[in-house]
């Protein structure tokens, strides 16, 4: 899918849910798109993705037909989409799809499974957690099939990441990478110009 086609998905939900069709929390992503394509071209079909709240490009760069997306949205589950035929699941728990991450790739190292991998996608508030970090540390010391996506948007809802935390997720990444650490993490940053959660208007349903 091209960039175009990606925000024309995200601009059509907002449309269905400003016409009040959509009686759940949506959370739509804009500016990743180009990140997102570049990356997922290492994606194999056979491949795990585990992604947050805000999954929908993820979804649709998976192979999964943006019609049956847009239906479970229309649902009421765009913080929550899961395909297991597609091997796509979610969690709107922060940090809650890291261990869920961890445990395929661990399945697929104790099985001696080499042609599948897991890609594990977060925030950059999320990335802090402790977890996150647990699992990162844990996929790195057994060397396991699975990379860690971060996707720095700068804030967690309406909290700067770096003022919560004094230094920026880049700069921490960067750190632990210099000390040959993290290598299994990916890094990228993106302005959003979608709010949080919704449009940005109030929805009378």
């Amino acid at each position: 899918m091209s960039p175009e086609q990606l925000t024309a998905f995200e601009q059509r939900i907002a449309n269905i849910y400003e016409q009040g069709k959509i009686k759940a929390p949506i959370h739509l992503r804009d500016g990743n798109e180009q990140q997102l394509i570049d990356i997922f071209k290492e994606v194999n079909k056979q491949d795990y993705v585990f992604s947050t709240w805000a999954s929908h490009l993820h979804a649709l760069l998976k192979g999964i037909p943006s019609q049956l997306i847009e239906e479970k949205i229309v649902q009421g589950d765009s913080i929550t989409l899961c395909f297991p035929e597609y091997h796509f699941y979610t969690s709107a728990i922060v940090g809650g799809i890291a261990p869920m991450a961890l445990g395929v790739a661990l399945g697929f190292k104790r099985k001696q499974i080499d042609n599948q991998h897991v890609w594990c996608f977060i925030g950059d508030m999320t990335y802090f957690t402790g977890i996150v970090q647990e699992c990162i540390e844990y996929a790195e010391n057994f060397q396991l099939p699975i990379t860690f996506v971060v996707e720095d948007n700068g804030v967690s809802v309406c909290s700067p990441t770096q003022e919560v935390w004094g230094r920026s997720c880049k700069e921490k990444i960067q750190q632990q990478q210099s000390l040959g650490r993290h290598k299994n993490v990916r890094y990228f940053d993106y302005s959003l110009s979608w709010p949080h959660s919704g449009i940005g208007k109030f929805i009378h349903f």
